[in-house]
Parts: C-alpha cells; structure tokens; sequence
C-alpha cells in the first residue's frame, strides 16, 4: 500500500529515475504516518473524555505513471489519505449519581444551541447555569424536542429523566431531550468540545434509551491505540530505511560521477 514497487536501487542503468522514485514514495509513505500518527496521539489524549468517539485515518492508493521523466512505462504506487473514519460504538455506560448527567444506549445525539446554531453532541455532562437553565459543559443551552431550552425554577425538586428523554419535577413535566440521529453520522464535522456540526435532515432515532445519572466513556481502547503507535513507528522508520538507502546511492553516483570526470 505504501509502495507496492520496490525500486531497483542497485541496477545502474535505472539508478537515477529509480532513486528519485525511492525518494518520493519514501517521503509518501512517511507524510501518511505523520498524519496517521496524530490521530492516534488524538485518541490516547481522549481516552478519558466524555462520549469521545476513536478516529482512524482511511487511505487509498495513488497511481502515479510517470514518476519521474526517465521512467515512462512505469507507475509508481504512492499512498494518499483521504479522511477519517469515526468509530461510533457506544462507549462504557459509567454512573456519577448526578441527576443532570444523562447518557445515550445506542445511536443518537443530544441537541444543543450554540452561538453558531444547532450542534450535536453525546456528550450528557449537564448542568444549570445561573438561571436554572439546564446547558452542557461548556454552556451551551440543551433543547427539548420542540427546539426549546429547558429551564428549572429554583424551588423544583424531583427532577427525572425517563429513559425515552421526558423530564419531569415534583411541580410537572419541563419537556423532553431531543436525541436524533443522521444517516451518515460520519459526514458529522468535529467542531471541538465532543461536539459534531452537520447540514444532514435529522432522523429519528430507534431503540435507544437515556440513562439518568450517568455518563457514556470514551471508546478508545488504550492497549490498541499503543499497539498501532508501535505499528507505525516502525513503518515510518522502514521509510526512512529506504530513503537513506537511495540518498545513498544518488551521493556514490554523484562520486563516481566527479571521479570519472
């Protein structure tokens, strides 16, 4: 995938144009794990945050057929990433007795207002603000399903949320939490903060529950986010290998060259 031809470094009638193709997919190989390399730096910094979903790099091959100018009837495979891939599987279901905190079994996202419009998030570490209005973490208002904020008044106690969202005090209903969902959530845009932004209809949701008084965990998996750490540094050392290899061989032809001159 990261060079699927290996250059024949040592025939000195394809020495140039082979060496500089060494370099390239080198060089390919070693700028996709960079990338790759931060996204799992990304996870492991996640791995106790709140609802975080894992993300993975996707690639894909790129054909090159003239890689240099000597080589014509050659293609070069280089390696190209394309996105990422957010792996949605529900996180641990983890119980904080807060009554605010409220997780999601299974597919959807809450609804929350924020200076830039409607984001979306799974994140349900609520809150009231100072006018008893219940907000995410970082202040955003939490809507109803009727688009609206929903607000306690400071002698109400009692309050529950039922699994299907409808919250309820010891003085009546105040609503129920939007959870929606959207047939591509991978199309959803990582605006910081858990929360994903999308111009995608919502859908309704179907066998999901919320849990009050409790959070859902990140999904990364610690001991596989190291292993591919490991994974990749070698696979970028492996590119460096080549490109030393090559760099190598253009300064003893560079010699050979002013020794025969």
């Amino acid at each position: 995938m990261f060079g699927q031809r290996e250059p024949a470094l040592n025939d000195k009638r394809t020495a140039g144009p082979d060496m500089e193709n060494a370099l390239l997919i080198g060089l390919s190989r070693q700028m996709a794990m960079t990338r790759e390399m931060a996204t799992i730096a990304n996870n492991l910094a996640n791995m106790n945050t709140t609802a975080y979903k894992s993300e993975a790099m996707l690639f894909e091959q790129y054909m090159m057929p003239n890689a240099s100018e000597d080589s014509k009837d050659k293609q070069i495979t280089f390696v190209q990433d394309f996105g990422q891939h957010r792996n949605m599987r529900d996180g641990a279901i983890q119980t904080t007795a807060n009554p605010f905190d409220v997780a999601i079994a299974g597919e959807g996202f809450f609804r929350v207002q924020a200076e830039t419009g409607v984001l979306y998030t799974r994140n349900g570490h609520f809150n009231l603000d100072a006018e008893g209005q219940l907000v995410t973490s970082t202040g955003a208002p939490v809507l109803t399903d009727a688009g609206a904020p929903i607000r306690f008044a400071q002698d109400e106690t009692g309050i529950t949320i039922a699994r299907d969202g409808t919250i309820s005090t010891d003085q009546g209903q105040r609503g129920k939490l939007a959870v929606v969902s959207f047939e591509n959530p991978q199309a959803m845009l990582n605006v910081g903060n858990t929360m994903l932004d999308t111009d995608q209809p919502e859908t309704a949701v179907e066998n999901t529950r919320l849990v009050q008084g409790a959070l859902e965990g990140s999904n990364v998996q610690p001991i596989v986010e190291m292993t591919n750490m490991i994974e990749v540094s070698r696979s970028y050392a492996s590119a460096q290998k080549l490109i030393d290899q090559a760099d190598q061989m253009r300064r003893q032809a560079i010699q050979e060259l002013g020794t025969a001159a």
